[in-house]
């Protein structure tokens, strides 16, 4: 049953059962999901030893404004859903896998003369889906072994028996290689052919037990009868089967169905290794990572993989083994058996898993590096061209936009460790310069950024890059001058014509070489300067260009228009808000005045 909200004070109304909580924000978005074997005692570790909490978990507690609970019959019930909530959600604070994608199936449809193939999608009414695989590879290895072993057409005809009654299809090439027996013209019965199909389903399933018993027991049959040419396919599929089977053996054959989880972990992530083992052999691998969100244990990270993983591929093992136990958890989780073997056979298995999580682990590194040293070597290169002290691992960047002098106003986009760093972008209106001065313009709003980022004590940007010449850089040049800053931070203008980089009282400009990484890096930072400012100047444009057509409305005036936009944000909202969202800011009679007249303006 799903509770009423209560607020984050009211944690103690909540019941002392077995349950899934939900966390929200102030703006209503789930930000947390958790399970507990009490919900009251667990809410009320949140807030009442908040003392104790690590400083991620006190930054969650400060935003939690709501709370809601479903109450479930068991633990394992609860992880399970919040497994699905958390799936269907991706809550802020909560654990992710990060696995972004679309695995492959095999599908037997469910039809007369049904078909196998590989898919991506899911779509439960089509028939019985066998995986999902963790590589391409492995699925078609499995297909490949089934049309080996088994006569099982390729088409995709309607086979009902009405229309293999009025002899609507001719076999084809499929028949005539003997990959098919000719089902489409009644050559093959679909008693027969679905026994083909039960086998291949067994094998689909990891049982290959089953097929190899019926294999064996149809060679003997035929040997009996004497059809020895028969009997030798049949020995052949068997041979094909027992080879296939040797292949992925890693265990001893009595090892029936186990699932194998191993963790490594470091300060920020978890790398954990899943082996699915059915009758010995490797039916299913993966290697996932998880971004720890609130300072996890391994136990707690583990605990997460096993359940998402194990739904994902549909497991059915009973039994887990891993190479750490589950004791750190907080509360123990009935209906997760896990051990953790030393000796034997399945030691040797999670020594096989850890070694993979490990390689993982590794190659993760080593891609991470690789982009660090990438990230370093173009801003250590654009520091040797422009002969910086420091690392310009802080760049912001000013471009102006008007037209003829209408509508002035600016930008100012900053990039840091090379990448752009959107929430620190600025727009500015031009406030002090009247007509088309793009000089003085660049002067006011460049003074403007720095003499407020010193009035707020942040640290001033390791380089400043103005879209322009000579000109632009010498007003630019002149605010710092005003503000005392001037010979603190490097500043360089770069003109768009020949990409000529400038320097302030040098009259002689600097050519990098076009193929330059570092030369690249500065011209993608002015070009995000030009767009942010030209799609400001565009909305200034259109907001002033609409305001001014409502104020000659009959009954409009400039209050009302304040209020729309105040509301909706930009023009492109108001024209697309429906009636009702209007009456409920400005009444119904302007509204159909503000409809009408956007009516008439789109025609």
């Amino acid at each position: 049953m799903e509770s009423p909200s209560y607020s984050p004070s009211e944690y103690s109304k909540l019941p002392d059962s077995p349950g899934v909580y939900k966390y929200y924000n102030e703006e209503g978005t789930l930000i947390y999901v958790g399970k507990a074997k009490s919900l009251r005692k667990r809410a009320a570790s949140y807030f009442i030893k908040s003392a104790n909490l690590n400083l991620k978990t006190k930054r969650m507690v400060r935003e939690i404004r709501k709370i809601e609970f479903t109450m479930v019959n068991t633990e394992f019930d609860a992880l399970l859903l919040e497994n699905n909530l958390i799936k269907k959600n991706q809550p802020k604070y909560n654990i992710l896998l990060k696995d972004d994608k679309t695995y492959p199936y095999l599908l037997v449809t469910k039809e007369n003369f049904p078909q196998i193939y590989p898919t991506r999608r899911v779509i439960p009414s089509r028939g019985t889906y066998y995986g999902p695989f963790a590589s391409v590879k492995a699925m078609n290895n499995v297909l490949e072994l089934i049309r080996s072993l088994f006569t099982i057409r390729t088409c995709k005809l309607d086979l009902s028996p009405y229309k293999i009654a009025e002899q609507k299809y001719k076999v084809c090439l499929e028949y005539h290689i003997g990959n098919c027996l000719g089902p489409c013209e009644a050559l093959q019965s679909e008693q027969d052919y679905l026994s083909d199909i039960d086998q291949a389903k067994n094998i689909l399933k990891g049982n290959l037990g089953i097929p190899k018993a019926y294999f064996k027991a149809k060679m003997q049959e035929c040997a009996e009868q004497l059809a020895f040419e028969r009997a030798e396919r049949y020995k052949g599929k068997l041979e094909l089967l027992e080879k296939y089977q040797a292949k992925s053996l890693v265990a001893n054959p009595a090892i029936e169905a186990l699932d194998i989880f191993t963790i490594v972990s470091d300060e920020k992530y978890a790398f954990v290794n899943y082996l699915n083992i059915k009758n010995g052999a490797v039916n299913t691998t993966k290697t996932v990572e998880l971004r720890k969100k609130l300072d996890e244990t391994e136990a707690e990270l583990l605990l997460t993989a096993i359940v998402r993983l194990q739904d994902q591929f549909q497991s059915e093992a009973k039994e887990i083994i891993s190479n750490i136990d589950l004791d750190g958890l907080e509360e123990p989780i009935e209906g997760i058996n896990l051990s953790v073997p030393k000796i034997g056979d399945k030691r040797k298995l999670v020594e096989l898993s850890l070694k993979n999580a490990l390689y993982y682990k590794k190659e993760k590194a080593l891609i991470s590096g690789k982009a660090v040293e990438k990230k370093n070597r173009i801003l250590v290169q654009l520091q040797k061209d422009l002969s910086l002290k420091d690392i310009p691992d802080h760049i912001e960047c000013f471009d102006n936009s008007n037209i003829q002098g209408a509508y002035p106003v600016a930008s100012m986009v900053c990039f840091l460790d090379g990448k752009p760093a959107k929430k620190e972008y600025r727009h500015f209106h031009v406030k002090t310069v009247v007509g088309p001065d793009d000089f003085a313009s660049m002067t006011e709003i460049v003074g403007r950024r720095y003499r407020r980022m010193l009035s707020e004590g942040k640290p001033l940007p390791k380089l400043i890059v103005i879209d322009g010449g000579k000109g632009q850089l010498s007003a630019s040049v002149e605010a710092l001058k005003e503000l005392d800053i001037y010979g603190q931070v490097p500043i360089i203008g770069i003109a768009k014509r020949l990409e000529e980089i400038y320097f302030p009282g040098d009259s002689f400009p600097l050519h990098i070489d076009k193929k330059s990484e570092s030369l690249r890096l500065i011209q993608r930072i002015r070009d995000e300067a030009h767009r942010f400012a030209i799609t400001f100047h565009r909305d200034v444009r259109s907001k002033n260009s609409f305001k001014t057509a409502l104020d000659s409305i009959e009954g409009i005036g400039p209050t009302t228009t304040d209020k729309l936009l105040k509301h909706f944000k930009s023009v492109k909202n108001i024209k697309e808000a429906s009636a009702e969202d209007l009456e409920a800011i400005i009444g119904k009679d302007k509204t159909a005045r503000i409809l009408g007249f956007i009516k008439q303006e789109s025609r």
